[in-house]
């Protein structure tokens, strides 16, 4: 469970690319960490960053139980997103949480804070992952 939740959060190309880091990751919660490069914004960090921190935090949640096979596949189906603080040369810390996992649809809660603490995004993401890999 562990080595492929790292693969998703940190491996991947463009998780790569964005710098994304593995804090901690239990059953059904993952918390992730972007740390600030000026390419993510000057004058602000880009929303579309920090909403990729948001959907990779999601993601890694639902990925992170025991009842999720080797063969799973899944994709994110949609997500709301609330920004509620203005984010300036900060590294972000992401904490995503399985509200509710069903047959194939998971739900995730996601907070996202500044280095001071500060909340600056809360989102939920609904996720489809078929956990023993079978076709969507």
């Amino acid at each position: 469970m562990n080595e492929r939740v790292r693969y998703i959060a940190a491996e991947q190309h463009f998780a790569r690319h964005l710098g994304i880091e593995v804090v901690s990751i239990e059953v059904d919660h993952v918390v992730l960490r972007l740390p600030y490069r000026e390419y993510l914004g000057v004058e602000r960090v880009n929303g579309g960053a920090i909403a990729s921190l948001v959907d990779l935090a999601g993601t890694c949640a639902c990925w992170s139980n025991p009842v999720v096979g080797d063969a799973a596949r899944g994709a994110t189906v949609g997500f709301t997103i609330n920004y509620l603080k203005l984010v300036v040369g900060s590294c972000l810390t992401a904490s995503g949480r399985v509200r509710r996992r069903g047959g194939s649809l998971c739900v995730a809660e996601v907070s996202v804070v500044n280095e001071a603490g500060e909340e600056v995004a809360v989102a939920t993401i609904n996720y489809k992952l078929e956990p023993r890999g079978a076709p969507s």
